[in-house]
């Protein structure tokens, strides 16, 4: 539930319209999806290996400091703090409190507030214990997953006529590199939209039988969600075609109003609640655990890796995440760093790939699941973050270069003040 929480949200009800726009055709705009359900199960690999194989607080935390170095830790929890996180949160929770205000007609100016106070109430929710929130997230999850599977049924077996067609496979005029560089720009919505897999092994230390647990759960969400997210374009392009797909912003709520009318479009409108309100409690249950693993190695403030004797969790680092992620929403300055956290999310999961193949080259370690296809699979997840990494100072500079600086920044916290910590 907390790999499916991670990876269902908002994205699959916006994102497929941005895949149409790039690729144009029904093949292609599947072609797309299933290629990245594919990178998405390599990354899923990767990750399933490196949490057995390391099952601590943290999850990449743990994985960058015994593979590659300290710093490289640290800049994974400062990029997680300061852009991945709590942008990510803050931006979910204004999305979340809009949607909300609409439903229940309040005011617009009660959306910051709303969206501020429904952080702070997590947090509050998440100091209580690991086992509290993660029964939310698996509640949360259960609902936007069984009704995000009902859209799909309801629109396969109600539209009468179906906008999909096998001919043309490819837009006329597009072919080579030109087809090429398409398929890349549907790519990154997509993988965006698949992204969290990596949520669970952060809170590892706290699962029963990690070694057999993690591997499990790992392989186990992204295939449900592959599964999920190819029925649900499969949906769109049956009722609204390519060119109608492409032409809306909220291609699930033009599902829903063309089956249901308006009834259907709330309905819909509660179903994208549900979804935001269930990222935002997966965020404030797995960061928190890397910045008590980063204190605990004291390259962190120290007071961050102190546990509640009472529920057993690090609740200064739920405080700290919840709070900062708040304020971030009533000030409205979560948007610029939201853009940073695509550039910044797909360096360190390329650098998991790095991890893993230099604790394979060290072996030794008992391996309780082994990623299949070494060293093609970690390897070709690689390149291909290296590519999302590297097309970000192509079509975004400035928010590559931005988030760069603040990893320069981050780079230089930790040598000023925390690289000669005692042992």
């Amino acid at each position: 539930m907390i790999v499916l929480g991670g990876i269902i949200g908002a994205g699959i009800f916006i994102n497929p319209s941005v895949v149409a726009q790039a690729v144009h055709t029904p093949v292609l705009i599947l072609a797309v999806w299933a290629t990245g359900g594919l990178i998405a199960l390599a990354g899923a690999f990767v990750f399933a290996e490196l949490s057995a194989l390391l099952p601590r607080a943290g999850g990449p935390y743990a994985f960058f400091q015994a593979a590659i170095h300290p710093l490289a830790a640290f800049l994974y929890g400062w990029a997680l703090l300061l852009m991945i996180m709590s942008g990510g949160a803050a931006a979910v929770a204004v999305a979340f409190a809009e949607y909300l205000a609409r439903l229940a007609g309040l005011p617009p100016q009660g959306v910051a507030p709303l969206a501020a106070g429904t952080l702070l109430l997590l947090t509050g929710f998440h100091a209580l214990g690991v086992k509290p929130g993660a029964v939310l997230i698996g509640l949360v999850t259960l609902l936007k997953t069984v009704a995000l599977a009902a859209l799909v049924v309801g629109a396969l077996l109600l539209a009468r006529r179906s906008g999909w067609s096998w001919t043309p496979v490819r837009p006329e005029g597009m072919s080579g590199p030109a087809l090429v560089s398409a398929l890349f720009a549907g790519l990154v919505p997509a993988m965006f939209t698949y992204g969290g897999w990596q949520n669970l092994s952060c809170v590892a230390e706290e699962v029963r039988d990690p070694e057999r647990t993690l591997p499990r759960a790992i392989l186990l969400g992204v295939g449900c969600a592959v599964a999920i997210y190819l029925g649900a374009n499969l949906a769109y392009l049956h009722v609204l075609s390519a060119p109608g797909l492409a032409a809306t912003r909220t291609p699930a709520a033009e599902v829903a109003a063309r089956l249901a009318g308006e009834p259907g479009a709330r309905l819909l409108s509660l179903l994208i609640v549900v979804s935001t309100f269930g990222f935002m409690n997966l965020a404030l249950l797995s960061a928190p655990r890397v910045y008590f693993a980063m204190a605990a190695d004291g390259i962190f403030f120290r007071g961050l890796a102190r546990v509640s004797p009472r529920f057993r969790v690090p609740t200064r680092a739920i405080v700290l995440q919840g709070t900062l992620a708040a304020g971030l929403a009533l000030t409205h300055t979560y948007e610029r760093l939201l853009a940073y956290a695509v550039f910044a999310d797909w360096v360190f999961l390329s650098l998991a790939a790095v991890a893993l193949i230099v604790l394979r080259r060290r072996g030794g370690a008992p391996r309780p699941f082994s990623t299949p296809l070494y060293p093609l699979v970690p390897l070709g997840f690689l390149l291909f973050g290296v590519g999302i990494v590297g097309n970000f100072f192509l079509t975004a500079p400035r928010h590559a270069l931005l988030g760069s600086a603040i990893l320069v920044l981050g780079a230089a916290v930790f040598f000023l003040r925390w690289h000669r910590r005692p042992a």
